[in-house]
């Protein structure tokens, strides 16, 4: 999957407006494409034409019934709260903050993976 430039900035926009004052974002080349670390945490991927999110498991479920969403699958393991949204389902800004705002909501709770030792 190829990096999105447009569609990374559109992510970029939506979590420097959404976060709190004192969350901390990094960004991070991966997974063929960018992703955002908020706090440490993975929390939202921008790849070709979809973005990954990290959510709560609680709303997993529910998440997958909205367009363009899906279950992220590695390996052919289903990944029980990650979800890749399409860019048909992200068109509207209003589209793409609510996926945001779940990534960013769940990413409070969300534990961090602990760092390979050298």
């Amino acid at each position: 999957m190829a990096y999105n430039e447009a569609l990374t900035n559109r992510v970029r926009e939506s979590v420097l407006e959404l976060m709190k004052p004192e969350d901390k974002v990094e960004e991070k080349r991966m997974f063929s494409g960018v992703a955002f670390m908020v706090n440490d945490k993975m929390c939202i991927t921008a790849g070709g034409e979809r973005i990954m999110c990290r959510i709560d498991p609680e709303v997993y479920e529910e998440a997958l019934k909205k367009d363009g969403c899906s279950p992220m699958i590695m390996k052919g393991r289903v990944y029980k709260g990650y979800v890749n949204i399409s860019t048909d389902g992200i068109t509207r800004k209003t589209e793409l903050d609510y996926w945001v705002g779940l990534a960013l909501d769940f990413n409070e709770k969300a534990k961090a993976t602990p760092k390979k030792k050298k």
